[in-house]
């Protein structure tokens, strides 16, 4: 019986391990992505550049679905899907 206890704890350790480096790697990845799209919104200044609506909503679109992509990978058996952008 001790060693089924043990197995557990060992378990729950691999676990934790597991547990800590999402919670490492999504906090540190999720600042970057929040980072890159304040950059991506600095565009919006109209004095330093010259764009359109139908430019606005592309981008915004291709963001829209990568965030698509993101919640279903992260709620069920998603496949990668790759998101290419072009103005």
């Amino acid at each position: 019986m001790d060693a089924q206890v043990k197995g557990k704890t060992v378990a729950k350790a691999g676990s934790n391990e597991r547990r800590e480096k999402f919670v490492q790697l999504a906090q540190s990845r999720t600042v970057n992505a929040i980072k890159a799209i304040r950059v991506i919104g600095k565009l919006g200044n109209k004095s330093h550049y010259e764009y359109g609506e139908a430019d606005v909503k592309k981008i915004v679109s291709a963001l829209t679905k990568e965030i698509d992509a993101l919640r279903s990978r992260m709620t069920e058996q998603g496949s990668k899907v790759t998101v290419d952008f072009k103005l």
